[in-house]
């Protein structure tokens, strides 16, 4: 048998309490602006590159497409996406902002910033710097990525 683990002194398990801390927190956040927690990187991707079909949305935030569907849905409802049909391809769509989605980026931006503001107070710049470094590395490893694979 293995030697016993100390399974709360372990990176995943920091990790896992991790994400459930931030995710609560992303959503309070989120819902000052009437969003969701996920539906922000859909909105992240359009914001980057508008027009994205919705299987690129889903590789590039790491989500099954049937997931990605019924946010874009979620999206749509409240008018900040809206979805064209590809011409070339009557069952592919486009995913594109309308002026509500675009003009959400400041409000969004806004608590993004009193976010990252709130929970990296206690760190020092050293941390600052190094942290979103070592969280993408995590991350690869964690998706069976080489670091190079999306950045």
């Amino acid at each position: 048998m293995a030697k016993e683990i100390n399974f709360d002194r372990t990176v995943t398990y920091a990790l896992a309490r991790l994400t459930t801390a931030f995710r609560n927190t992303l959503e309070h956040h989120m819902s000052r602006v009437d969003l969701h927690g996920g539906q922000i990187f859909i909105l992240i991707e359009l914001w980057k590159e508008d027009g994205l079909k919705q299987a690129e949305i889903a590789r590039r935030i790491g989500l099954r497409p049937p997931t990605v569907t019924k946010m874009i849905a979620g999206l749509t409802q409240i008018n900040l996406v809206e979805a064209r049909n590809e011409r070339k391809d009557s069952k592919a769509f486009r995913i594109f902002l309308t002026h509500k989605g675009r003009s959400m980026r400041d409000r969004v931006n806004d608590q993004w910033v009193e976010l990252e503001t709130e929970y990296l107070a206690g760190f020092s710049e050293t941390e600052r710097l190094i942290l979103p470094e070592l969280l993408i590395k995590l991350r690869d490893a964690y998706a069976g990525r080489q670091p190079s694979d999306d950045e």
